[in-house]
């Protein structure tokens, strides 16, 4: 993904160009990619307009079900005080002509958006090839992440997976040692290894990447599976990639041990817990480890991209890579 700031209006023709580049690497036809262009301008005039500036995250998705391009933008304003109101084509708080939102419904495949007073909004934009249709599509994604680069950099240094079994789903996240290009290759050389033995137990797993990033200059690492048949996580880490169940307004961090995966590993240990409902969120460090959810009311019934896009928000510690997974707790969602 890559973040954009938007303090003043020069700054929206840069977003409209980035999210029409994005959307031709990703096999947009020109309609499609005039598409992306107009809700990327939409979204970050709204964000000059309507809360003083903010930050765009634009980047390719890929789903079961679906791929295309997502566009996020995030602000710390006031608030929207009547979503519906401002979703209706002509509703303008600034006097404009009001068909911001609006506009962006249309050309867009889906849309959700959280807002609360006086903590500002975050709006998700996904994309598709070919005509929205007129029925809006729900979303049946369990899992959503944001993985930004650390400021100045062309290359995420951090990574992030997901594999699906029968009654399980396993999630990780592998933060490559310092930043830049060797640091990318240490992380996509661990979900490479990940994907290569996924069946195995996640301690065993964590083993493999071990061994398979010794020519890498290391990461740290953790794996989480939600096994919903016996109904609990089963967790190892290595280093500093921190994981978290959400559940009934309560958040458990989990265990991970110091190392780094190719180099200094003394001891591999997967660590279980009760799982039944809720989601597990997995986080470099380059956010804050005291994440919270709870001054935001629903956010964790809301699509888990937008999840991670609120959290990278609030926590992104700014000066490193930063990555945060989100997967709910329904199996098949």
């Amino acid at each position: 993904m890559i973040s954009i700031k938007i303090a003043d209006p020069s700054e929206v023709a840069e977003a409209r160009r980035r999210a029409t580049q994005i959307a031709e690497e990703s096999g947009f036809a020109p309609a499609d990619a005039g598409r992306a262009a107009l809700v990327a301008t939409e979204l970050a005039t709204n964000l000059v307009k309507h809360a003083g500036g903010g930050e765009m995250l634009l980047g390719a998705y890929e789903e079961p079900a679906d791929k295309g391009i997502e566009i996020i933008a995030l602000d710390r304003g006031r608030g929207i005080a009547d979503l519906q109101a401002c979703l209706a084509d002509g509703y303008s708080s600034v006097g404009t002509a009001g068909n911001g939102l609006g506009a962006v419904l249309r050309q867009s495949h889906r849309v959700e958006i959280a807002s609360w007073i006086g903590q500002g909004t975050v709006v998700l934009a996904r994309l598709e090839q070919g005509t929205p249709p007129k029925s809006r599509k729900t979303s049946s994604s369990p899992w959503g992440a944001v993985a930004v680069p650390k400021p100045g950099e062309e290359v995420c240094g951090d990574s992030w997976s997901v594999s699906e079994s029968p009654g399980a789903r396993t999630l990780i996240v592998a933060d490559g040692l310092g930043h830049g290009p060797e640091a990318a290759d240490a992380a996509v050389q661990a979900i490479r290894v990940f994907h290569r033995h996924r069946d195995h137990q996640v301690a065993t797993l964590l083993e493999y990447i071990h061994g398979g990033l010794r020519s890498t200059r290391g990461a740290a690492v953790s794996i989480a599976r939600m096994d919903f048949v016996n109904e609990k996580v089963s967790y190892a880490g290595l280093g500093n990639v921190a994981g978290a169940i959400v559940a009934n307004g309560t958040v458990k961090n989990m265990v991970s041990l110091s190392g780094t995966a190719g180099h200094n590993a003394r001891k591999v240990q997967a660590f279980d817990y009760p799982f039944k409902a809720g989601i597990v969120i997995m986080h470099s460090d380059g956010l804050s480890s005291h994440l919270s959810v709870d001054k935001y009311p629903g956010l964790a019934r809301a699509h888990p991209t937008l999840v991670a896009a609120v959290l990278y928000r609030d926590y992104a510690r700014r000066n490193d890579d930063a990555t945060v997974l989100v997967a709910s707790g329904a199996s098949g969602r």
